[in-house]
């Protein structure tokens, strides 16, 4: 066969369209560089997506994330100090009825995360329910509240109080799960995180998360810290046992890893739903 100049770069041609096309599908039809200088930078979602630099996650609005420990009525026993920890359930009720009112959605971490991390948008007004270790009551009172609201929230367990008296067992944090609330780490026996030693890691972060993993038969990545401190010099350690982000209380976020210093501001039960919403509006800017 007489093969032509004309032929040859007829060839040439249809090669050079053919390749650009198959890189084009591969990169999701990202524009291509346009010199030698330039490089093709793929604009991927999900997990492959660029995450954001702690610089730009701080400059982010902030999430409104609430915290919650006992929603029971306060006793006589109980200290002064005790009713911030201690929600009596009609007003715990009353609350949660204020944020429905006052057009909040509930919000799970893994929405949060990709919001902070990949700019994900969020509903409007969003805000995070959260509790605090295991009791009992969160599952009784609280989580009965929050469906009443159309609400979800997360419940950071402390794995040595599974199914002790006044506090959830096995079947209730899977109840939890399965009706589309996340169940998360608080550590084994809620051991300060800036005490950590390093059997601590296995003991307070990995066992724990694969005690709640078999009970839900989902990943477990987010931590709550006890008394909501943290250690600076262990934040980069949580990642690499799996934890995609944590939670302090109302401290100062750390500069270098704010996705793991996430502020939460406790509920105290001695507000009332007006209280709580000026401090959901002056707390999270």
């Amino acid at each position: 066969m007489k093969i032509t100049f004309f032929t040859l770069i007829t060839a040439a041609v249809l090669c050079t369209a053919a390749c650009t096309n198959a890189i084009q599908s591969k990169l999701g039809n990202t524009e291509l560089a346009t010199s030698n200088n330039e490089t093709v930078e793929p604009n991927l979602d999900g997990a492959g997506k660029k995450e954001a630099t702690a610089a730009e996650i701080l400059n982010k609005k902030e999430v409104p994330v609430l915290c919650y420990h006992q929603i029971r009525d306060w006793k006589v026993s109980d200290s002064k100090r005790a009713h911030d920890d201690i929600m009596p359930p009609a007003k715990f009720a009353e609350h949660m009825k204020m944020l429905a009112d006052s057009g909040y959605h509930t919000i799970l971490p893994d929405q949060l995360h990709d919001y902070l991390n990949y700019g994900t948008a969020l509903p409007e007004k969003p805000i995070m329910i959260t509790f605090d270790d295991t009791d009992l009551d969160q599952y009784t009172v609280g989580a009965k509240e929050l469906k009443k609201n159309g609400f979800r929230g997360v419940f950071f367990i402390m794995t040595v109080s599974i199914g002790r008296p006044r506090y959830m067992n096995k079947a209730q944090i899977k109840e939890l799960s399965d009706d589309g609330h996340v169940i998360a780490s608080h550590t084994w026996n809620h051991k300060n995180f800036a005490q950590f030693t390093d059997e601590d890691w296995e003991v307070q972060i990995d066992k724990p998360s694969r005690t709640l993993e078999a009970i839900t038969g989902k990943k477990v990545e987010y931590f709550a810290y006890p008394y909501g401190v943290f250690k600076a010099s262990g934040l980069a350690k949580l990642k690499e046992h799996g934890i995609k982000a944590a939670f302090i209380l109302s401290t100062k976020r750390d500069e270098s890893y704010p996705m793991y210093t996430i502020r939460r501001i406790i509920d105290p039960g001695t507000y009332t739903a007006r209280n709580l919403y000026n401090s959901i509006n002056k707390s999270f800017k």
